[in-house]
């Protein structure tokens, strides 16, 4: 992905340009919120992509905005509720071709994954970070899959059948880039196709992980993108957790992603698809710290 991709639209205007309902609760989730503060963050990145004429557009009637921001509030709820495609759209009137079909091409744009790392560099410089990070953190998930799936394999550690999500992330927890494989893929293969990824996004610096990315060509190919390998213990010889520097963070954003239900089994029968639906969470995340943040300034 192109550096400029990102960075050209660091003068959009923030994902929400109206109050949204404060939180009810003491911990400040909100679902009706989220929903709200998602549409408008989506709805802001379709505008910047058709002006940048990202996709095939056709000739003829504008699709209806109204019909438009159903399709995203309903994608949002199908990711974090877990219901069936079929059965969301049974209920909300909307045919099971149009909704399904509006997601699969946003995904294939590539809408997700551009939002998802757009909101995460944002979320840096609110911090008052620098736009890119300095370390990363890396890690990975084995989740349950269903026979349908588009793969499955079994991690034989965590006797898990299924998926395993390798994430990269930054030291907010704000997920960088992702990786889908079989659940018996080992870690430092499920990485490496990140390493070319992270480097056109710009970074250059230290990957920090668990005893799991040992070895020196991993180390070898890591330091041909101006990457660093640092390896710490991830827990103590009885098998507790070990919070070791920010290495903690990339499992606290596994703990956030078990929110949403439909990320806990894989259902989807294309790696992408599911893939989306992991962004979709992000966006939902760091776009509700966002416009919170900005409303208490």
């Amino acid at each position: 992905m192109p550096r400029t991709s990102l960075r050209s639209n660091a003068d959009l205007p923030p994902p929400s340009g109206r109050r949204v309902p404060r939180p009810i609760r003491g911990d400040g989730w909100n679902a009706l919120a989220d929903i709200e503060v998602f549409v408008f963050a989506v709805e802001a990145e379709l505008e910047a992509m058709d002006h940048e004429r990202i996709g095939v557009h056709r000739r003829g009637r504008k699709p209806d905005p109204a019909l438009r921001r159903r399709l995203i509030g309903l994608i949002w709820t199908l990711t974090f509720g877990g219901m069936q495609w079929r059965i969301a759209g049974w209920l909300s009137g909307v045919p099971f071709t149009t909704l399904h079909s509006s997601f699969a091409r946003w995904t294939r744009l590539g809408l997700w994954r551009r939002l998802g790392q757009r909101l995460a560099l944002d979320w840096r410089l609110a911090c008052g970070d620098e736009v890119l990070p300095s370390a990363v953190v890396a890690d990975s998930r084995s989740l349950r899959s269903a026979p349908t799936a588009w793969v499955r394999g079994i991690d034989g550690g965590k006797l898990v059948k299924g998926v395993k999500l390798f994430a990269v992330c930054d030291k907010h927890g704000s997920l960088l880039d992702l990786e889908l494989q079989p659940a018996n893929t080992d870690d430092r293969a499920g990485i490496l196709p990140m390493l070319p990824r992270l480097a056109a996004l710009g970074f250059q610096g230290d990957l920090l992980g668990d005893s799991g990315f040992k070895g020196a060509p991993f180390a070898a190919a890591a330091l041909e993108h101006e990457i660093h390998v640092s390896i710490s213990p991830g827990g103590t010889p009885d098998g507790r957790f070990l919070p070791n520097g920010i290495r903690w963070v990339v499992e606290r954003l596994f703990a956030w992603l078990s929110r949403y239900r439909r990320l806990n089994v894989v259902y989807d029968r294309a790696a992408d698809l599911f893939a989306g639906h992991i962004w979709i969470a992000m966006i939902s995340i760091i776009s509700r710290r966002i416009v919170a943040q900005t409303q208490a300034q």
